[in-house]
């Protein structure tokens, strides 16, 4: 802080302290705090080493009316609030997110719009431009906010697939249907032959795409595909409780089940003490992500690790190209089959 004349009173450092500081033109500090274009390397060290004496901290307001941009970003989640709470997966990718744009100084809002009214509100602001850009969480297939937002030229990167957009919006997502042939493959080589599957809502890219690959190994190893034996959930606890409860009383021969989620793998594990089945004895248990509620689970759950940290930073990375002027991109990541005591 500099003393000011007013009293002995400290006022916040300028941009003028920086430069007297550093012993460059107020021009140059201007230029390191706008990208670091036009300016030598020694002038850049001396700029940082002179904002980190001062403490000097940018006027993002100020900023803002100069660029033009608002130096933040949106984390948009489309689904009832009590789903960030309840499905630990959200605030993983929400923590990691914030980590990638803090290395980048940049600020991340949280924006909950699991209605109509609140998604009509939610989308009014960004396209104000109150942001930047746009990270897309649990998007569905109908949900008409990512056209909305293309349609405005938001930048705007998606977690999972779009659905019905195509190559227009960029995308991150987990190879969904790789590690659901995964855990099936891994629930035959112990012999299993009745595997039912609690599916994810399939208007999302991740609900479809894990059916899918169940589906594909089944078929490949000649097991034939019993439609008594699926069921789809919301990805809750509570969904998954319910879907196990009902393969359970129309295929009571089932002797494994793969769960598109490791919090709706809990409630299934519940269903299965209810109805006196063991696992894994009885009945093998897989899920999907590799979240806390797989460890917390008991058993602790066999089950296929989405790469959380790696989503998060390529979302970051390709939503700030896009900022920047680049095209639209897509980013496929590997998922890896975890054992546990479920299986």
């Amino acid at each position: 802080m500099t003393m000011s004349n007013t009293g002995g009173r400290r006022r916040p450092p300028t941009i003028h302290d920086v430069a007297r500081e550093a012993g460059v033109s107020r021009g140059t500090v201007s230029r390191v705090l706008n990208g670091g274009h036009y300016v030598s390397p020694s002038a850049q060290e001396a700029v940082n080493a002179a904002i980190r004496k001062t403490g000097y901290v940018v006027n993002r307001h100020a900023r803002s009316l100069i660029t033009g941009r608002s130096d933040s970003v949106g984390f948009l989640l489309t689904e009832p609030q009590e789903r960030f709470f309840e499905d630990p997966n959200f605030n993983v990718l929400l923590s990691a997110c914030t980590q990638a744009l803090a290395a980048h100084d940049i600020p991340l809002l949280l924006m909950l719009a699991g209605t109509e009214d609140e998604r009509r509100r939610i989308t009014r602001y960004i396209t104000a431009g109150h942001v930047d850009g746009v990270l897309l969480v649990s998007s569905h297939s109908g949900d008409p906010v990512a056209e909305q937002l293309r349609e405005a030229g938001v930048p705007l990167v998606q977690c999972g697939k779009p659905m019905g957009l195509g190559s227009k919006v960029s995308y991150v997502a987990a190879d969904d249907r790789d590690g659901a042939r995964d855990m099936v493959r891994h629930l035959l080589s112990r012999g299993r032959r009745r595997i039912g599957m609690v599916s994810g809502p399939l208007d999302t890219p991740g609900g479809v795409d894990r059916l899918a690959g169940y589906k594909e190994v089944l078929t490949e190893a000649g097991v034939e595909i019993d439609e008594r034996l699926i069921v789809s959930g919301d990805y809750s606890r509570a969904s998954g409780e319910a879907g196990c409860a009902r393969l359970l009383a129309q295929a009571p021969d089932m002797d494994a089940v793969f769960v598109a989620s490791d919090l709706m793998a809990q409630g299934a594990l519940a269903a299965l003490r209810r109805a006196g089945r063991r696992v894994p004895e009885d009945v093998s248990v897989g899920g999907f992500d590799d979240s806390v509620a797989a460890t917390e689970a008991t058993p602790a759950l066999t089950t296929i690790r989405q790469p959380y940290d790696r989503i998060s930073s390529e979302m970051v990375r390709v939503l700030l190209a896009q900022i920047g002027g680049e095209d639209p991109a897509a980013v496929i990541l590997p998922t890896e089959l975890v054992k546990r005591e479920s299986t």
